[in-house]
């Protein structure tokens, strides 16, 4: 089958004549959908298409994010939605029903549908899906390269010819091809390439069923395009088609209203009062119905078997060489990484480097950072001084809030930088699949999702980031066991106080030699307690609050590839660093002002720290700490990095924020003067790690639940647990070992 047209403009040396518009798109003449299997590079083309400025929202009424962007091509203006990832669009998980819909009631004006050129067969399966939905389909067949790599022809003009649709090879990461590729979007949409899409052969009883409602369906919605497919759906009782049809909302979408989830809620309103019930639609169901009684009960799987059969058969035709043949060195990097023995410690050993990097790679950039904001401090007050403005002025403005959030800037950024690009790195290279593969069947055990192992780990980062990564997650009782357990991993706000109790306590108790590996021991001992309950609470939860059985998930080991650089830039920093850094300013800078005051406001002879404290020490001796601990918790709420900072100048009277020069000094505050003992130590690791989440994390999760009792439960919690866990060991200890 020919497409003319298909290369009319295009040359694979010629310049790509395209325009990233971003979001800045003003209005558009087509609207495009891209979509495609995970692993595919589906994300890499838009990118390539859209530039990295990208609107990532929601999709209404769901949790799986949503990327709009747009560009201009051959003097029209296309908008492009990056559809979710998945691999069928014959199951009822999120992904899949978004994808679904927007094919079907977004009125795309063409798909582009994004294959990896080596595993044709199984990307085969989405397509020929899709090939049921719509005719305005453009298959990309990205990543060439790898399978030129691997020795894998595919014969492109071979598929096309068994698809009846425009087939394109591209690399993305590259730009190869991306002219030819436009170039049949545009045929396609503007008519000059006809197409003419392969329809999956159907079982005889099924083949009868559908063209018994196909007609009734073409009656009762007029210019609908692809009702073959909504009977096979109505078939199987897909219950969002079953709504769509009951109520008419189909009718509507036929005629290009907008579908409901992207409607005004007073829009919603309206229409649900005039369409509740649709009489041709009821019939079409009750017909259904019927025809559904007639079919075996198998019939559901024996058309997944009739899809892969025929993905088999095209695969046979068009591909030469073996598709499946990876290469030795992955397959034994593989059989290492992911090994039911060795997995798992070399996964502890790959965090603790990332730790150790993260750490010590932090602490100059943070030194320099802290003496730039301090010196802006010193300038900033100074300047103050000069104007003759009152002391409480400028010690509020400068000593309490600038200071309070410098120090969480000074803190928290340089971590940040370093641990999420490394994180993006590990995750762009196909590194993550495995761990989250490593880490499936503990989850399974206790009743949660693999994919939370992602959403933990991404919580060492920032728990915020963490919560917002449960997003792939699609079950919604799963995705909430993950929110409210990722704060039992500690971010890099709560390496401070981790990293100074390991270097006060437990470096001092081993020779030098053994110092600082003794310290990284003890965090990494703190990290495991941290996932130990993670474990703990995902399954008590999943068998009190959210009970539910663990929903079977598909994870694909994808092939091992050269990072994206642009793309792990723009991710790390932008969409992981900066966010959560304004997040947490945004929090910070109260906490700043409050230390202050409560530094500075005196009672008799006593400062306001000094009184709250008092009062809150014997509940703090309780649990094995004091009330200075305790206090500096709760003022440190908004930004964990302030917690040291406060307890020294608790300890030391200072009327701000503080930090010793040496450990020594340090050791002979905390021991020598407020006696801190090992319990103290221990007490305050453990809290360290299961306290509550910051203000910043409790946001996101209600932004991200859209419920208060809810995010009640996610900080309180955690809170809960710290004083249970603490007040034990305290009185254990006391009880055997003091």
């Amino acid at each position: 089958m020919n497409f003319p047209g298909l290369r009319r403009h295009g040359c694979a040396s010629c310049p790509l004549y395209v325009q990233q518009l971003g979001i800045e798109m003003g209005k558009w003449d087509y609207l495009v959908a891209l979509a495609g299997n995970p692993n595919t590079g589906k994300s890499t083309l838009f990118n390539r298409l859209t530039g990295l400025k990208q609107h990532v929202g929601n999709w209404p009424g769901k949790t799986v994010s949503r990327a709009e962007g747009g560009f201009e091509f051959g003097g029209k203006r296309y908008k492009l939605v990056d559809l979710p990832g998945t691999y069928s669009l014959l199951s009822a998980s999120v992904e899949e029903e978004i994808a679904r819909d927007f094919i079907l009631f977004g009125s795309p004006h063409a798909v582009i549908v994004v294959m990896d050129a080596t595993a044709i067969e199984r990307n085969l399966n989405l397509t020929l899906q899709i090939l049921e939905i719509t005719d305005r389909v453009v298959v990309a067949l990205n990543l060439m390269d790898e399978a030129r790599r691997r020795g894998i022809h595919v014969d492109h003009r071979g598929l096309a010819r068994e698809l009846g649709v425009p087939v394109v090879p591209i690399v993305a990461r590259t730009g190869e091809g991306i002219s030819y590729l436009l170039q049949a979007v545009s045929d396609v949409i503007e008519g000059h390439i006809r197409t003419h899409p392969r329809r999956l052969p159907l079982d005889p009883a099924l083949e009868h069923a559908v063209s018994e409602l196909m007609p009734l369906i073409e009656r009762a919605f007029p210019g609908v395009r692809n009702a073959r497919w909504l009977a096979i759906r109505l078939l199987d009782g897909d219950p969002s088609i079953e709504r769509a049809v009951e109520t008419g909302a189909l009718q509507l979408l036929v005629k290009g209203i907008t579908p409901k989830e992207m409607l005004t809620p007073d829009e919603i309103q309206e229409r649900d009062t005039a369409h509740t019930r649709y009489e041709p639609g009821v019939l079409i169901l009750q017909k259904a119905a019927i025809l559904r009684q007639a079919l075996d009960e198998d019939f559901r799987d024996r058309l997944v078997e009739d899809i892969y059969n025929e993905a088999a058969r095209i695969t046979r035709a068009v591909v030469q060489g073996d598709e499946h043949r990876a290469f030795s060195w992955e397959e034994r990097i593989d059989r290492l990484v992911t090994h039911p023995v060795w997995g798992l410690p070399l996964m502890l050993l790959g965090l603790a480097i990332v730790f150790w990097i993260t750490i010590v790679g932090a602490n100059y950039p943070s030194e320099w950072l802290a003496t730039v904001l301090f010196a802006v401090e010193r300038w900033g007050s100074a300047l103050f001084e000069h104007w003759n403005a009152p002391w409480w002025l400028t010690g509020f403005l400068w000593h309490g809030i600038y200071r309070g959030l410098a120090w969480v800037v000074s803190v928290m950024l340089p971590p940040m930088l370093i641990f999420f690009p490394i994180f993006t790195t590990l995750e762009d290279l196909g590194y993550l699949p495995r761990v989250a593969f490593n880490l499936d069947w503990l989850f399974k055990r206790v009743g949660a999702h693999g994919k939370q192992a992602l959403t933990m780990t991404m919580g060492f980062g920032c728990n915020a980031a963490g919560v917002i990564a449960t997003r792939i997650i699609e079950s919604p009782r799963e995705r909430l066991i993950a929110i409210l357990t990722n704060n039992f991993v500690p971010c890099n706000g709560r390496w401070p106080t981790l990293i100074m109790l390991g270097t006060v306590f437990v470096a001092a108790a081993f020779p030098p030699a053994f110092a600082a590996l003794a310290a990284a021991g003890s965090i990494v001992g703190a990290v495991l307690v941290g996932v130990a309950f993670t474990f703990l609470v995902s399954w008590l939860l999943s068998r009190t609050l959210l009970r539910g059985e663990p929903s079977a998930f598909t994870l694909e080991l994808p092939p091992y590839r050269k990072p994206d650089v642009l793309r792990i830039l723009y991710t790390s920093l932008i969409d992981r660093t900066v966010f959560v850094l304004m997040r947490a300013i945004y929090m910070a800078a109260p906490a700043g002002g409050l230390i202050w005051l409560m530094a500075n406001i005196h009672y008799q002879g006593r400062s306001l720290a000094h009184i709250v404290a008092s009062f809150l020490d014997p509940f703090g001796r309780l649990l094995g700490l004091d009330g200075v601990i305790l206090l500096a918790y709760i003022i440190a709420i908004p930004a964990n990095e302030i917690v040291v900072p406060t307890i020294v100048m608790v300890y030391s009277g200072a009327g701000t924020l503080v930090e010793l020069e040496s450990l020594s000094a340090l050791r002979d505050l905390l021991v020598g003067q407020a006696g801190w003992t090992l319990l103290t130590a221990v007490s305050l690791m453990l809290f360290a790690v299961l306290h509550n989440p910051c203000s910043t994390t409790i946001l996101t999760i209600w932004k991200e639940t859209g419920s208060k009792k809810w995010t009640l439960i996610g900080a309180l919690m955690p809170l809960g647990i710290a004083f249970l866990v603490t007040f034990v060991m305290a009185q254990v200890w006391r009880l055997f070992l003091w």
